[in-house]
C-alpha cells in the first residue's frame, strides 16, 4: 500500500510529469501545453505543510510518486477563503488501485482542523472513475457547465461537486 506524505520540493519533477501526461493525453485538465518544472514552481509554492492549501503525495514502495492531491484557493475574493478546491492526479499506470481515495482521505485528515467550510471539485465529463471517487468521498454533484473547455478538437463539459467540511 502506498504511503502518503506532504510534498517536498524534490517531488516537483515527478508531479510535473504526472500532470503533463494528463495535459498531453486526456481532457481531464484544460491546460494544453506541458509545463517545465520551473513553470510549476509557483503552483507548488501555493501549498504548505500547514493551513488549508495542501499538497500531498502517495509514494510506491520504491519511493516513486504514484499520485498527488491538493486543496487550493478556489476564488481570489476573501469571502471565498473558507472554500477550497480539491484535485487528485494519479500516475497513469497507478490508476484504479485506490490511490486517489487514499490521497483524499489523507488530505482531508490533514486539513481537518483548518478553517475550511466547503470543498469543491470540478471534473471533466465523461470521467466515470473521477465521478465515482468524488461521490465515495462524500461530494454531491451540484451542476454541469456544458461545453466550457475546448481540447482535442471538441468541447467538454465539467461537472461540479461540493462537500461540506465545517468543523
Amino acid at each position: 500500500m502506498p504511503a502518503v506524505r506532504d510534498a517536498a520540493p524534490e517531488d516537483l519533477p515527478a508531479l510535473t510529469g504526472i500532470y503533463n501526461h494528463y495535459i498531453l493525453h486526456t481532457p481531464i485538465t484544460f491546460d494544453v501545453t506541458p509545463f517545465t518544472v520551473e513553470q510549476r514552481r509557483a503552483w507548488f509554492d501555493e501549498h504548505a505543510a500547514t493551513g488549508r492549501h495542501r499538497l500531498m503525495v502517495a509514494t510506491d514502495d520504491d519511493g516513486s510518486i504514484a499520485g498527488y492531491a491538493t486543496t487550493s484557493r478556489w476564488r481570489p475574493k476573501a469571502a471565498y477563503d473558507t472554500t477550497v478546491e480539491s484535485s487528485v492526479y494519479c500516475r497513469h499506470d497507478a490508476r484504479g488501485k485506490g490511490i486517489g481515495r487514499l490521497l483524499y482521505e489523507s488530505l482531508f485528515a490533514a486539513i481537518a482542523h483548518e478553517n475550511v467550510h466547503m470543498i469543491v471539485a470540478g471534473t471533466t465529463i465523461p470521467n466515470d472513475a473521477s465521478v465515482a471517487l468524488h461521490e465515495r468521498m462524500g461530494f454531491t454533484q451540484v451542476g454541469v457547465f456544458t461545453g466550457v473547455g475546448h481540447k482535442f478538437d471538441r468541447f467538454w463539459d465539467v461537472a461540479w461537486f461540493q462537500r461540506p467540511f465545517s468543523l
